[in-house]
């Protein structure tokens, strides 16, 4: 791993660094990026030569002068073990929330519940996923992103498909307790993990902005079934409980082909 250190004479504020995360977006060499604003210094730990970073930095014109370059067996980064723990985190409670949703899911007849508890599956292997993406170059994590993207689409799809098939059978009418309970211990935990994900500083970057769209895609489903929870009691009947399942994995599909979009 090399460390390349530039002074960039104007370099101010944030919308040069943004400025310079855009233009060396696509090089796949590039490891990690630390601005230093205060001192106008630009740190890049990459691999192989220097000669494309540096002609992309002199093209921007913002004073670019490269100061040294030099070996280092740095491989983590203070950002990224952040970026670790933050994910790890994220993953623990959707995991969680998966057993605990399918369990009772089941347990109530909520096909709701059922259909939520596999959202949070999908999540936690997203998240998994996105854990192998953080300290890898931009290009890396964008496919990681597409990834994601596509592993929704399929898990809705077949979720989509179970749906249906309970919508047309005969099935009893879900404990609709269950379903407002559980439901708003999951609304809290997906909130708690979104309010995280947007005090991220990377969250910018395409596999945590992935991660931000599975998130707010789940406490929409988490008020959907609650919703629909109270509207099994009210009109005792099924339907409201099997109709917020479609909406889940529609919702889903919607999510994974705006992931997809960032992805490109």
């Amino acid at each position: 791993m090399n460390k390349t250190i530039f002074e960039i004479t104007k370099m101010d504020c944030p919308s040069e660094e943004n400025l310079i995360r855009m233009k060396l977006d696509g090089i796949s060499s590039i490891a990690n990026l630390e601005f230093d604003i205060p001192n106008r210094k630009l740190i890049i730990f990459h691999r192989g030569e220097i000669n494309k970073i540096e002609k992309a930095i002199f093209e921007l014109k913002l004073g670019g002068r490269n100061i040294c370059t030099e070996q280092t067996d740095q491989t983590e980064f203070k950002e990224n073990v952040n970026q670790k723990k933050l994910l790890w985190s994220i993953l623990i409670i959707n995991f969680a929330f998966f057993f605990i949703e399918m369990t009772t899911g089941i347990i109530s007849k909520s096909m709701g519940l059922v259909a939520d508890s596999l959202d949070m599956l999908a999540d936690s292997f997203v998240y998994g996923i996105s854990l192998f993406a953080v300290g890898g170059t931009i290009i890396k994590k964008k496919r990681i992103a597409k990834l994601a993207g596509y592993f929704q689409i399929t898990l809705a799809i077949i979720g989509f498909s179970e749906v249906l098939r309970r919508f047309f059978g005969v099935e009893k009418l879900p404990d609709f307790s269950t379903m407002i309970i559980v439901s708003i211990l999951a609304l809290i935990a997906n909130g708690f993990c979104l309010y995280i994900l947007q005090k991220s500083k990377s969250k910018e970057e395409a596999h945590m902005k992935a991660s931000m769209i599975f998130t707010s895609n789940d406490i929409i489903i988490n008020l959907g079934v609650i919703i629909a929870g109270i509207l099994v009691h009210y009109l005792n009947s099924n339907k409201p409980d099997l109709i917020i399942g479609i909406i889940v994995f529609v919702l889903v599909i919607q999510g994974a082909f705006r992931i997809l979009k960032l992805s490109k």
